[in-house]
């Protein structure tokens, strides 16, 4: 890509090597040391004067104490690096000289903030999502301003918000749903919002926070950030009339604030509802409820918020055939609520698993245990919060791993004379072992034969090779709801 020059925080770069490139890992030690100490402090250094302006907000951003904290949170979040350059170990190891400089610009005015470097990641539905990476020294900025500006504002959410906010998540917001579909409101609404983060309105976002904090020089800073020019791949600059690009710490945030007039809206019509970011479900009695919902809910947000509602992917369904976070609420015959995954959850993890046992896969089949271990923890921190009849799918998930895992062996062993050595040196009779090496089928089939599960038995693989999740979900206790008064059923 082509370097786009910023004049960025002209002095605190001015000693650095162009572009961030230098041969040598830069030793972040030092500085961690430094900001540890500066945040456990709790007070302000002798470098930094107080602003004479009553800008208490902005002066809360500026101290050295939040700014410490927040490099220390970015510096956990680690991240590519923006247009500039500069990484994360780079602005670490360099804290002590930036950190005094950084203070005097944000009090001063004269900070900028650097352009945003555009990404694109293919998106599970098709097409791609572009993500903004801005800066390093940037994404300290928006994690300092975030942490003054996120205490005023949560308390003011939604208690059916549960995206981007402290303490909640999918796992509170799937208890809130199975309530309202458990009291009878079994049909589903589901919006979606076409590109909410690249159509958010800046004066509508800005006039909003003005009514809860007063500080303009803070708002004047935030607006900078949201106007912050966006270099596209190939080099192009693009400037920024709306939206606010995903990938800094404070879109998050913002999003939020947006969504709370949504949020009360739907409240003050008596509607029944869980949002998790853009993606919320309003649940009804009826059909025609339901309707007469989608209707009134697509006027306020394309009249009056000035978003545009995907009409292609609304929906309006039975709770059991909405996805929701990944996951379909569907009532049992005995009335209790359950919760699977939904077909397009299944569909990208089988998708995920073929990638990561390709047939021709050549290299040690450690590598390969190690791959798949940490895509399913990471996959099964998320998705254990399935309940029993949703849950049988691990089952099967594990199965179809394995049986992937005995086809790479059967296809590195080239020969079937190989494979049928192979299998008799790991206990297979000589009957089985060439059943299984010499048939005419192809590797899939020979994968679950008889000689191949004998010679790589489930217990084989879980032998602290292979992370099943079946026996994670086991070990998971059982949660309750937000209101403590249903538990899923496992």
């Amino acid at each position: 890509m082509r370097r786009v020059k910023s004049d960025q925080l002209q002095l605190v770069f001015a000693a650095s090597p162009s572009g961030g490139k230098s041969a040598e890992k830069p030793d972040v030690s030092g500085g961690r040391a430094f900001l540890l100490h500066i945040a456990s402090a709790r007070k302000i250094p002798d470098f930094i004067a107080p602003a004479a302006a009553p800008r208490r907000l902005l002066d809360e951003v500026a101290s050295p104490l939040n700014l410490a904290t927040a490099l220390l949170h970015v510096a956990r979040n680690k991240g590519a690096a923006g247009v500039d350059g500069k990484s994360v170990g780079e602005v670490v190891a360099d804290v002590s000289r930036l950190l005094p400089l950084l203070c005097e610009e944000l009090l001063s005015g004269r900070y900028r903030p650097g352009d945003v470097r555009r990404v694109w990641i293919p998106k599970p539905g098709g097409g791609q999502r572009g993500l903004g990476i801005p800066n390093v020294v940037d994404r300290w900025v928006q994690q300092a301003v975030h942490q003054i500006l996120a205490p005023i504002f949560e308390p003011e959410f939604h208690n059916s918000s549960h995206g981007f906010r402290s303490g909640r998540g999918a796992g509170t917001a799937l208890p809130e749903a199975t309530e309202h579909i458990a009291e009878g409101r079994t049909w589903v609404v589901g919006v979606d919002l076409s590109k909410f983060f690249d159509r958010v309105n800046h004066q509508r976002l800005l006039a909003r926070m003005g009514q809860r904090i007063s500080d303009a020089c803070l708002l004047r800073l935030v607006h900078q950030m949201l106007k912050a020019k966006v270099v596209l791949p190939d080099g192009t600059q693009v400037s920024s009339t709306e939206g606010t690009p995903q990938g800094g710490p404070l879109s998050p945030l913002l999003s939020n604030i947006v969504l709370d007039e949504l949020d009360w809206e739907m409240e003050r019509r008596g509607l029944h509802f869980v949002r998790y970011a853009d993606d919320f479900n309003v649940y009804v009695r009826s059909k025609r409820a339901g309707q007469r919902v989608m209707a009134g809910l697509t006027h306020f947000i394309e009249g009056r918020m000035r978003l545009k509602v995907n009409i292609e992917k609304t929906e309006l369904a039975r709770s059991g055939r909405i996805h929701f976070l990944g996951f379909n609420l569907f009532t049992r015959r005995n009335g209790s609520i359950g919760i699977r995954l939904s077909a397009r959850s299944r569909k990208r993890i089988d998708t995920k698993i073929r990638e990561l046992t390709p047939r021709n896969w050549g290299g040690s089949l450690d590598i390969c245990f190690a791959k798949l271990n940490r895509y399913l923890k990471g996959w099964f921190g998320y998705f254990r919060l399935v309940t029993g009849a949703g849950a049988r799918l691990f089952k099967r998930i594990d199965a179809h791993i394995r049986r992937r895992i005995r086809a790479i062996i059967v296809l590195q062993r080239k020969r079937a004379r190989f494979l049928a050595r192979h299998l008799e040196s790991r206990g297979v009779s000589h009957r089985a072992a060439a059943l299984s090496a010499y048939c005419s089928r192809g590797p899939w089939w020979k994968s679950n034969s008889v000689g191949m599960r004998q010679a790589y038995p489930n217990a084989w693989f879980h032998a602290g090779r292979l992370v099943s999740l079946w026996s994670c979900w086991e070990a998971v206790p059982s949660p309750a709801t937000a209101s403590g008064q249903l538990r899923f059923d496992f």
